[in-house]
């Protein structure tokens, strides 16, 4: 089972810290501020989450980055990702109540890729509000669905197994330029909707 990292712990990365630490899922999760200040959110989620440094956790094989966009880039500087996976859930927005950032145009998973050179990054994990992350994904039948979308098929597919470990539904909207600006928020047309897949005994 590859390893798995979280840089930044806030609502988005605590929410994804959680859904792993329900599974019994290994991680390591890390702020700007020290792994002293991550006891509650360790606690929080169970035995197997660990806090750790942010060079800690972005030596793992799957590396959550879940920072407001304004620190993004720093908190990516310096890091040599050689060919590790790299999920952005990252929206260019500033804090609460989320201003969007002008980014020209662009998709900002385009941008991330640039900020860390060699990582092989997928978008997930950005379209929901925390609270649809923190709980359990099964939900009257079915499962809470979690776009995706990047350029390296292996990576996606390797993001697609643990969307799918995680107890979600993974929908593969293709790759940057076209799929991630589906849910890219603010603007895209998928942001924010709490949608389902229906496990059905029919055969499609």
């Amino acid at each position: 089972m590859p390893t798995i990292g979280i840089i930044g712990t806030g609502m988005i990365g605590g929410a994804i810290a959680q859904r792993l630490g329900a599974k019994g899922i290994p991680a390591t999760i890390a702020n700007s501020r020290g792994p002293e200040t991550l006891a509650d959110l360790v606690a929080k989620a169970g035995p197997s989450i660990t806090a750790g440094t942010r060079e800690e956790a972005a030596a793992k094989d799957i590396v959550f980055v879940s920072v407001n966009w304004p620190k993004l880039q720093g908190a990516l500087a310096g890091l040599d990702w050689n060919g590790r996976i790299l999920v952005d859930t990252n929206n260019n927005m500033q804090k609460p109540p989320l201003p969007p950032i002008d980014i020209g145009g662009r998709a900002s998973t385009a941008i991330v890729q640039e900020w860390a050179p060699g990582a092989r990054v997928v978008k997930a994990f950005n379209h929901h509000f925390f609270m649809n992350l923190e709980k359990a994904p099964d939900v009257d039948g079915g499962r809470r669905v979690l776009f995706y979308a990047g350029d390296d098929e292996g990576a996606k597919a390797e993001v697609a197994k643990l969307i799918d470990q995680l107890g979600f539904f993974g929908l593969n909207l293709g790759g940057v330029e076209h799929g991630s600006r589906l849910f890219q928020s603010p603007g895209g047309p998928l942001i924010a909707h709490d949608l389902v897949k229906i496990d059905s005994p029919l055969p499609f």
